[in-house]
């Protein structure tokens, strides 16, 4: 049935009221210029204004929630509205609005004035009655429907006992955690893919299973007994496919508390270097840069932003809110994809779970709800998040105060969304504190001030990441890892941490204070007569001298590594020329940066390290296929292959440089004032080819020769080191990749990362496996990883037999006086022990001499 009628408001000064009964569109578009062509019959708009309501749904989805949409034109074109009105389509079988979004009343609003907010309380509060809405999708009265939008007072709650659906189940919650976020997350994207009503409850409290909020507000502790029931169509197949769904992660949930009690149990036993004597509470980590702090903690969250209460229409504070969730999604949404890759789906699953924080419906009608009540949009938001997560933490359960937390924490970023002049930032005590955060962006650790942040402890990360390594650069004590529970440690907590164990000791004693303080103090004054020694060599006491130099990213960093004490650069990072800007650099670009480079070194020794990219380096701007596993993807060499637009350049650039500032007599062999060497080789076809692309570029540009080399990162290149070393003209070991790849543990999984130790037998074998290979052809044998900078572990490198170890800067003074203090014979026979040891930890106390300084 057809009706158009126009209904007005009882007392005449509402809006013009035109409902359409039984309507069935094709599309959206249909049923817009549908909903517009009544609004324009009616007088109330121009019939341009539907056009820019076809134009507004461009840029923002105007689904409201619960099957109810409203459509409505942009701002800048509301002079098209000659009189308020609303024009209202009722789609029983219901129509396809925007991503899996079904709409069965298009509310389309021709606002003047202030009408449009008190439409939108009116839809906000209906949304909420989803009986009401159930009975108006098919009611044969425009009257329902037109009551339904005028009246001002909420639909009365429906009277009685809480009552289970028609199929119930019962449940008693085995989590031991209790149901927090990121199960709770499951629960809702399964119970969203059926199309029975799905309800959980525990005693007299209530929830929709497909709302995320409601499910936590229910606050469900391991123990409790819980109903779930289903209604509806297919319900009993339904009720199988959620209780499966629930019962399925007791088994995960389990597992992951025992871990988290091993963890804690392993916290407490003694390690190599300082142990507190006191047995303080103890939370431990992964050591990411060496030494100890002693000082108070400091959690670092945002700072309080006062949200300014600025009214605005609401069409545009509509829009402004709109992609504000929009813009977050896409983020939690690449954080997720980004997490689930380095460490899993189940670690992955807090960004969903934030995801699905945001998009709740209860969350944005309550933000909705305050903008139609003349709140500005930024201030509708914070409030309307605050008082969500205020009602989670007022549960009383831990897990859900975590999870109110996770609620500001996203809401915070759509608040960014909304005006950046709200982001947060971050303020520092006025004393030197140890900084404990989440996870800190490289570019938020280059910028700490070591005189302020005397150590930092993050509860996400890993041991090589990025941000460890500027820790490391800026001599600051750290630790990764550390789990969640670094998050809920108070402020001014006084604590000692080891950034070597990656240890983080709670109020420990006077004693312990002491002790603590006197171990910094020994090892400043070795640092110190290190330090004073970093320009000699290391050479050990019967001759045997081992290269030396560093690895850095660019000619600025040249001064400090020589300082230092580096002979020469060891590895340029070239891939940070492109994951430093938002573009690719340009032949001449990059030539300019290698020139400068080899001016600073001043005929030093120079390895640059072709384009690195894959894995966890990812640039947006060079636009590459996405894979489900990219660790074992196109990477490395073998991106390069594919992409002649990113290697011809690159190589033009290097030979131009060597051309410009080396000389046709240059020495060869580790003391080559330029080397390049390419990554992730892992076979002599590989090889062939390079070596001709190089060769072709170098003949055309006539540049001098310079030595090729390849990166053993990978088991397959190790054990035909032999083979390969007939085609280049060095190698250098990346102990961090040739580890994750020979344990099969990705370097950046928090949950495994104590366990991808460089110092694995199994990892030292295959270094001197590459060692004996490369001593065939008389081929040179570098190392660029992480254990080249452990004092011990260039011990063990150089008696396998490497040449050539490099470094951050800060670590060479320590690796050098190590080397000096020993004799060949000693490091062949350590070497040969460590390789026949079972396991890291075995070869570690082998470390007698770090054990007694």
């Amino acid at each position: 049935m057809l009706a158009l009628t126009p209904t007005f408001s009882p007392q005449r000064t509402g809006p013009r009221l035109m409902v359409r009964l039984g309507a069935d569109p094709a599309s959206k578009e249909a049923a817009i210029r549908e909903a517009a062509g009544l609004l324009t019959a009616a007088g109330c708009i121009d019939g341009a204004y539907g056009e820019s309501m076809l134009r507004r749904e461009g840029v923002a989805n105007t689904y409201l929630g619960h099957g109810v949409v409203i459509p409505h034109g942009m701002v800048d074109d509301r002079h098209l509205v000659r009189e308020s009105g609303l024009a209202v389509l009722q789609i029983p079988g219901g129509i396809e609005w925007h991503d899996g979004q079904t709409a069965h009343l298009v509310v389309a609003i021709a606002a003047q004035s202030d009408t449009h907010i008190t439409v939108l309380r009116r839809l906000t509060r209906l949304i909420q009655d989803e009986a009401r809405l159930e009975q108006l999708r098919t009611t044969g009265s425009e009257a329902d429907i037109a009551a339904a939008l005028t009246e001002d007072a909420a639909a009365p709650a429906a009277a009685g006992p809480v009552t289970d659906l028609r199929q119930r189940f019962d449940w008693t919650v085995d989590y031991p955690s209790g149901l927090h976020a990121r199960p709770a997350a499951h629960w809702v994207e399964t119970a969203r893919a059926l199309p029975a009503r799905i309800q959980v409850r525990h005693g007299d409290g209530v929830a929709d299973a497909k709302n995320l909020i409601a499910l936590l507000q229910l606050g469900l502790r391991c123990g409790d007994e819980v109903t779930i029931s289903a209604e509806g169509d297919d319900e009993a197949g339904a009720l199988a496919k959620i209780c499966a769904a629930v019962t399925s992660l007791s088994a995960g949930e389990k597992a992951a508390a025992q871990r988290a009690a091993e963890a804690a149990a392993k916290a407490a036993g003694p390690v190599a270097g300082w142990n507190p004597a006191d047995g303080p509470r103890v939370l431990a980590g992964i050591g990411a840069s060496p030494g100890l702090a002693i000082g108070p903690i400091h959690v670092l969250a945002a700072a309080e932003v006062a949200v300014p209460d600025e009214p605005e229409p609401l069409t545009s504070g509509a829009d402004r809110l709109h992609r504000a969730l929009a813009t977050t999604s896409g983020q939690l949404k690449a954080l997720a994809d980004d997490t689930e890759r380095r460490l899993g789906k189940a670690d992955a699953g807090i960004f969903t779970a934030q995801a699905e924080l945001i998009s709740d419906t209860d969350l944005i009608t309550l933000a909705c709800q305050l903008m139609v009540e003349g709140h500005g949009v930024a201030f509708a938001w914070n409030a309307a998040v605050e008082r969500m997560a205020g009602q989670l933490s007022a549960l009383g359960n831990p897990v859900l105060a975590g999870r109110a937390a996770d609620l500001r924490d996203v809401g915070r970023r759509v608040l960014a969304q909304i005006d950046p002049a709200l982001k947060s930032g971050h303020d520092l005590p006025d004393v030197p504190c140890i900084l404990i955060a989440p996870d800190l962006a490289p570019s938020d650790t280059a910028g700490l001030d070591p005189t302020r942040v005397i150590g930092l402890a993050t509860a996400q990360g890993g041991p090589t990441s990025h941000t460890a390594i500027l820790a490391r650069t800026l001599g600051i004590p750290a630790a990764v890892a550390g789990g969640p529970g670094l998050l809920a440690l108070a402020n001014r907590t006084t604590a000692i941490l080891d950034g070597t164990t990656g240890r983080l000791y709670l109020d420990p004693s006077e004693a312990d204070i002491a002790s603590a303080g006197a171990w910094q103090t020994r090892q400043r004054e070795q640092a110190e007569v290190e330090t004073r020694e970093r320009a000699r060599p290391a050479e050990t006491r019967d001759g045997h001298r081992i290269a030396i130099g560093a690895n850095i990213n660019n000619p600025e960093q040249v001064p400090l590594a020589l300082d230092q004490g580096a002979e020469g650069v060891g590895l340029m990072r070239t891939e940070f020329l492109f994951l430093e800007r938002g573009d690719t650099p340009s032949e001449d670009d990059q030539y300019a940066t290698y020139s400068a480079m080899l001016k600073a070194l001043t005929g030093r020794p120079l390895i640059v390290r072709t384009l690195d990219i894959g894995g966890d380096k990812q640039v947006a701007h060079l636009h590459l296929p996405k894979e489900e596993n990219p660790f074992l993807g196109v990477r490395g060499a073998r991106l390069l292959l594919r992409r002649p637009d990113l290697m011809e350049p690159q190589l033009r650039a290097l030979y131009r440089a060597a051309k410009d500032h080396v000389p046709a007599d240059a020495r060869r062999g580790k003391d080559a004032p330029l080397s390049i060497m390419m990554p992730m080789i892992t076979s002599v076809p590989e090889v062939l080819r390079l070596r001709a692309i190089c060769e072709g570029i170098r003949a055309e540009i006539g540049a001098p020769e310079v030595p090729l080399g390849i990166m053993i990162e990978v088991p397959a290149a190790a054990i035909q080191a032999d083979v390969l070393a007939r085609h280049c003209d060095f190698f250098s070991i990346g102990t961090n990749d040739l580890t994750q790849y020979t344990l099969a543990i990705d370097r950046q999984n928090t949950e495994l990362a104590p366990e991808a130790d460089s110092l694995h037998p199994a990892v030292l074998r295959l270094i001197r496996l590459t060692c004996e290979g490369a001593a065939r052809h008389g081929r040179f044998v570098g190392v660029c990883g992480g254990i080249a900078g452990d004092p011990f572990g260039a011990s063990l490198l150089a008696g396998l037999g490497v040449h050539e170890l490099s470094m951050t800067p800060r670590d060479l003074p320590g690796v050098k006086a190590r080397l000096r203090a020993c004799d060949m014979a000693e490091l062949k026979a350590l070497a040969a022990q460590a390789c026949a040891e079972e396991d890291a930890a075995a070869v570690r106390a082998l470390d007698t001499m770090a054990a007694g300084a």
